[in-house]
């Protein structure tokens, strides 16, 4: 059950106190801002709602932002209509705004529009902004009970851990960032509307295709990676084909350049039934197609026949 904590003067009132009752929500409300931050300090609630002319207000902000516990706590300021074009935005750390009087219905649509806005924002990707794991888990998933067969693909930079020790990781986040334009470039040109493209984490990608769409669209990230990818490498390395750094274990090795693998664990027919599963298809299926020389991608045999 999300805690709300309302700070202010009659923020909530006994019909809207109700309805988020109703709705799941846990109502704490505060008249004063010290006793309010003495909440956020030994229990912080989901979200924060307060009144702009509640004194101590901007103490009140700076105790949720400094809060560790809930850094994703979101924030609604309520306000009088005549601030809306006079509000220094810069200087209050808000998440949305309430314009009083604050009816129920608008109260809570703007609680649950917060909380959802939050989640896709701490679920994204903060290098490549695209979905991370939560929406990724979903996806999988969606693929999974759908009755139309997709191709889970996932993306693997090759040696990319030696190519960050060579090339510095300013360099390594350009190589992620490309690869994240890549894939998302070839799904927009060949599934717009049927595809789904996610960051894993560091140089791991993953996308999902229709079963169709498979070959096609993992040959053409492999072929448009190949194309820029001596952008990112020394006119040295280039020429000799590989380069020397140390490996986990410290030891000098020889690496290759730069490649993507990509294992595809096709669904449908139920053949899975959790995206656990098919993460641990992949996972072995990432391993074989690692060994091959160069860029490749496999697709698993084993599942998703029709």
């Amino acid at each position: 059950m999300a805690r709300l904590l309302f700070a202010g003067d009659v923020l909530v009132t006994e019909e809207s106190s109700l309805i988020l009752k109703a709705s799941g929500y846990q109502i704490l409300s505060h008249a004063s801002s010290q006793a309010a931050i003495a909440v956020v300090l030994e229990d912080p609630p989901d979200m924060l709602i307060l009144g702009k002319n509640l004194p101590g207000c901007m103490d009140l902000l700076n105790a949720a932002k400094a809060c560790l516990q809930k850094t994703n706590m979101p924030i609604l300021l309520v306000i009088e209509a005549q601030e809306l074009s006079t509000l220094d935005w810069d200087g209050y750390a808000v998440d949305d705004i309430l314009v009083r009087p604050v009816d129920s219905d608008n109260l809570l649509a703007r609680i649950r529009l917060a909380e959802a806005r939050m989640g896709r924002v701490f679920d994204n990707n903060p290098l490549s902004r695209l979905p991370g794991n939560t929406s990724i888990l979903r996806a999988i998933q969606k693929s999974i009970e759908s009755e139309e067969s997709s191709g889970v693909c996932y993306v693997d930079i090759d040696n990319f851990k030696p190519y960050n020790d060579r090339y510095g990781f300013s360099q390594g986040d350009d190589v992620i960032l490309m690869v994240a334009r890549i894939i998302v470039n070839v799904m927009e040109e060949l599934a717009r509307h049927t595809s789904f493209v996610g960051h894993v984490g560091g140089d791991d990608f993953l996308f999902i295709v229709p079963k169709d769409l498979i070959d096609e669209t993992c040959t053409r990230v492999l072929a448009h990676f190949e194309v820029v990818r001596n952008m990112f490498l020394s006119k040295e390395d280039i020429e000799a084909g590989c380069y020397v750094e140390k490996d986990r274990q410290g030891r000098e090795t020889t690496f290759e350049l730069l490649s993507l693998s990509i294992a595809v664990i096709p669904t449908g027919n139920h053949t899975f039934s959790h995206s656990a599963e098919v993460a641990n298809a992949a996972s072995q299926l990432k391993h074989y197609v690692k060994q091959k020389e160069g860029s490749n991608y496999v697709v698993d045999r084993r599942c998703g026949k029709d």
